[in-house]
């Protein structure tokens, strides 16, 4: 009887490894693939120009260092960081923003909100 349990620990641990193998490559393919965007992005030129207004939908929200609320949305895949937008817009939201500067690298940019879109 003590072999069955011996056995099934084995199994058990054995399982649990290749169960963490799996789940560490699938972490360094999306890390690979996020590293290889990034460069991408320094690669090419924005494709959005400083003073001009674009139209997209908000992706996210996050907190700017000052704790301003900042909504994040993206141009053709080049991510803006849109400030100034009203307490009640939300994910999924479309917006109309001005691109203000570029952020470090030209691979994102500041703007501010203009309206609903």
């Amino acid at each position: 009887m003590e072999s069955v349990y011996v056995l099934g620990a084995a199994l058990g641990i054995v399982g649990s490894v290749l169960a963490l193998l799996v789940l560490r490559k699938g972490r360094n393919a999306e890390a690979r693939k996020s590293k290889r965007a990034h460069a991408d992005a320094q690669d090419r030129e924005p494709p959005v120009d400083l003073g001009e207004t674009y139209e997209f939908g908000v992706h996210e929200f996050t907190t700017h260092h000052s704790g301003e609320s900042i909504a994040v949305g993206k141009v053709e895949g080049f991510v803006l960081f849109v400030e100034d937008v009203p307490k009640d817009v939300q994910v999924g939201d479309v917006v109309e923003a001005t691109v203000l500067s570029w952020n470090d690298g030209r691979t994102s940019a500041d703007a501010t909100f203009e309206r609903r879109g």
